[in-house]
């Protein structure tokens, strides 16, 4: 098997938890920068990292960067590119694109210029002049930043946020690639109790039971590149083999998940349900006034209400007072909030050990990690 360089995606802020994925799945030889992870890895790779990373966006081989002034620089490169080593004479090969402060700043016309380039270097490989595009999808990126372009090629299909299980809608629900990065941030392991006070459709504790059984979170679902035939079946059957043979089985103790709304609670034990969790997190209808605990030295993660709507604001506010109260009993436990509100800290009552600036959706937040004592031996 040949060394690929390979890009891991990720929204802003989750660079270093992607990167701390991919070197526990020995993936050490990689460079970090904003929005992506870049490494060196097999066509193996391509499998496992699909199959295994929580909180990357997409997978990407790339196939070169190049300077590119002007257009006829951008088609010369490109067509120079072994596209035959991964493009059948079938496959289909649409082309997107992004300019950010460079000379090339029509999408549009980068996208087509990319499109020719490979075309014609197909042309010339397979001694055709015509491709139908009806098999497998390769699809294509031209990324230009700063007169730089990048090509690449995207493994994943659908973004990786897309397990399988949450087939049903709530309102706000968080992407399960956020989650994933919530929970890894923290300091919750298996063997420490959890609780998500505001757990809406499920994601939080969902993705925490599949963390805490070392259950791949992209074991039940399909990727384009299992279409390919650079990266054969065999590769894709030993993935899925090792994963199953390194899933867990069992939590030390059950989660904890709450919420108000009946609807939302109802959708999260069906989430649950599909993705093989549902025996182990405890789902209950609560106020989160009520919540108290017996336990020690666990983790409360969660995403309250932002309320963004118009009129909804107050109603956020008076859950931050609120927690300032009730997790005053909390002493032991270390508490992780993902808020939006700019005055987060001044009505919860306290200053983070810790902040970090993520984005749910487009709207820019904050993860507040109020960090409790080290559990006693």
């Amino acid at each position: 098997m040949s060394q690929l360089e390979l890009i891991a995606t990720a929204s802003f802020g989750l660079e270093a938890v992607v990167a701390r994925e991919l070197k526990a799945l020995g993936y050490s030889q990689q460079t970090v920068e904003d929005g992506r992870v870049t490494f060196v890895a097999d066509e193996a790779a391509i499998c496992r990292t699909n199959l295994w990373l929580r909180s990357a966006d997409r997978v990407l081989i790339k196939l070169s960067s190049f300077p590119a002034h002007d257009f006829g620089e951008l088609f010369d490169k490109t067509r120079e590119l072994p596209w035959d080593e991964w493009l059948p004479e079938d496959a289909q090969f649409p082309v997107r694109g992004k300019s950010v402060r460079s000379g090339l700043h029509s999408v549009p016309d980068c996208q087509a210029i990319v499109k020719k380039a490979i075309v014609e270097r197909l042309k010339q490989s397979y001694n055709r002049n015509w491709f139908d595009e009806d098999g497998a999808r390769y699809a294509v990126e031209v990324s230009v930043l700063k007169d730089v372009a990048t090509l690449t090629i995207e493994t994943t299909g659908d973004g990786l946020h897309k397990r399988g299980y949450r087939k049903l809608t709530g309102k706000a629900p968080i992407r399960e690639t956020l989650a994933a990065g919530l929970l890894q941030l923290s300091y919750w392991n298996n063997s420490r109790p959890f609780i998500d006070p505001f757990c809406g459709t499920g994601t939080i504790p969902i993705e925490a039971a599949l963390i805490g059984k070392k259950m791949a979170p992209g074991l039940n679902r399909q990727f384009s590149a299992e279409k390919w035939h650079r990266v054969p079946q065999e590769m894709w059957q030993a993935a899925r083999e090792e994963a199953r043979d390194r899933a867990d089985g069992k939590l030390d103790s059950r989660l904890i998940a709450n919420d108000i709304d009946d609807k939302g609670l109802s959708m999260a034990r069906y989430h649950a349900q599909q993705a093989g969790v549902a025996d182990d997190i405890h789902f209950q209808q609560k106020p989160f006034a009520e919540l108290t605990t017996k336990r020690e030295y666990g983790c409360v993660i969660c995403n309250p209400p932002y309320g963004e709507r118009s009129g909804d604001v107050s109603e956020a506010e008076e859950v931050y007072r609120q927690m300032r109260d009730v997790f005053a009993a909390f002493e032991t436990w270390s508490i992780y909030v993902l808020a939006a509100h700019p005055k987060f800290e001044s009505l919860f009552g306290r200053r983070a050990e810790r902040r970090r600036k993520l984005y749910n959706g487009r709207i820019e937040c904050t993860y507040f990690q109020f960090l409790g004592p080290r559990p006693s031996d």
